[in-house]
């Protein structure tokens, strides 16, 4: 690595959201993402192209506040797996994106058996 450049650097929050949905279906125990305003009350799996659509990040002075909404595996520790979620949710932001992190909180709308 060389110099630091100067400036400031932007990350678009869809980029940032993207970054929490692929974390997140990388975790133990999450069988998917689904929108947050389920209308009829059934949780639908989001498609691994519209990851984005179970998270919402807002911005504040501490930094960036993520709700995630996910479907769990039946059979799995819930407290365990939003834990994992949590955790890897952390890394890719503070660590990769390098962006701070205010709070996580995990949504379980669902559980259900994977296929």
């Amino acid at each position: 690595m060389g110099e630091p450049i100067p400036g400031k650097l932007h990350v678009a929050n869809d980029v940032l959201a993207d970054m929490v949905g692929h974390a997140a279906m990388e975790c133990y125990g999450v069988v998917g993402m689904v929108a947050p305003n389920a209308a009829d009350g059934i949780a639908k799996i989001l498609p691994l192209s519209r990851l984005r659509r179970g998270i919402t990040l807002d911005t504040t002075e501490k930094g960036v506040k993520v709700d995630l909404y996910i479907v769990v595996e039946y059979g799995t520790n819930i407290g365990a797996v939003s834990q994992n979620l949590v955790d890897a949710v952390t890394f890719a932001l503070k660590d990769q994106a390098r962006v701070p992190v205010d709070s996580i909180d995990v949504h379980v709308q669902d559980v259900k058996v994977r296929k």
